[in-house]
């Protein structure tokens, strides 16, 4: 059976009206007559039961469809997948990330350039105080985020990391000698305030106003890079949480790193420019959405 016969079969069990498929296929109606009575000729059965009111499929037929949609579903799947590939071939995308988030997403990246070789990746480091910025210039083509992320302008993809909170205190703090933090415990601290050229719910999400009891959680000093915000740390002037990976690539002098078990879990996704027509962004996503979340 030919493509194009297969085609105006399943047309014709979907619209079961001769003249509406050969409209919708742009063909006569006695070509849709002979391709049908050529296939069941072929197939020594009868797929349509024909009158002068009604079409309709024969069980054979209504077999016949369900599985030749299955083979077209496949066949149209391979082919934009090779098309996905081809667009993402010899590309180079500019992924924001935070600190050493890159060192994690080795397997999404490794995926990536197995399926669309010549593709290449390039890590740009951003920071908390300013996450949207190099998205909107053009600067990077997509950051990975915590979520929310609630931009009109932006486009929120799969969620690629997901992971605890740690929170980064002085070695000689009190907190230090329990090994394990609360975010009851903030109300007691000063945490970083990291101005105001990021939106305060999405500061909100890793750094919560107020504890699990309703008490302030008051920030300041204030900082805009993570460096800065470990020399505060360090100095003894606040404590800070932070995702986990902070305490898996970080062993400053001073600074000890305690995990927070009641912080719920971080997410993380890609985000970017939701008038970016970019095939390699586009080629990124639906692996970061076939392979499914890295857990730190």
């Amino acid at each position: 059976m030919e493509l194009r016969d297969i085609e105006i079969f399943l047309t014709l069990a979907e619209e079961l009206h001769f003249g509406r498929t050969a409209e919708r296929l742009h063909v006569s109606q006695a070509r849709v007559s002979q391709a049908i009575a050529k296939q069941e000729r072929r197939l020594g059965v009868v797929l349509f039961d024909r009158t002068s009111r009604r079409v309709t499929l024969t069980p054979v037929g209504r077999r016949l469809r369900e599985d030749l949609q299955q083979a077209v579903d496949l066949l149209r799947e391979g082919l934009a997948r090779a098309e996905a590939a081809g667009a993402g071939t010899g590309q180079t995308l500019r992924l924001g990330v935070f600190g050493h988030a890159g060192h994690e997403l080795r397997p999404l990246i490794e995926a990536f350039r197995s399926r669309h070789p010549g593709s290449e990746v390039q890590f740009g480091e951003i920071n908390g105080s300013d996450p949207f910025t190099a998205l909107r210039t053009g600067e990077h083509d997509a950051h990975v985020l915590w979520l929310p992320v609630a931009e009109p302008d932006l486009t929120v993809g799969p969620t690629v990391l997901t992971g605890g909170r740690v929170l980064a205190v002085a070695a000689d703090h009190p907190l230090a000698e329990r090994g394990t933090a609360s975010l009851e415990d903030l109300g007691d601290n000063h945490v970083v305030d990291l101005g105001a050229a990021a939106p305060e719910y999405w500061i909100t999400a890793m750094i919560p106003t107020r504890t699990p009891l309703g008490r302030r959680i008051p920030r300041g000093p204030a900082a805009r890079t993570f460096h800065e915000i470990l020399s505060l740390v360090a100095s003894g002037q606040c404590v800070h949480p932070l995702g986990e990976i902070a305490a898996r690539y970080n062993s400053p002098p001073g600074i000890v790193f305690l995990p927070i078990p009641d912080a719920p879990t971080l997410h993380w996704a890609l985000t970017w420019r939701s008038t970016a027509d970019n095939p390699t962004l586009h080629a990124l996503a639906q692996t970061a959405a076939d392979l499914g979340p890295i857990s730190i």
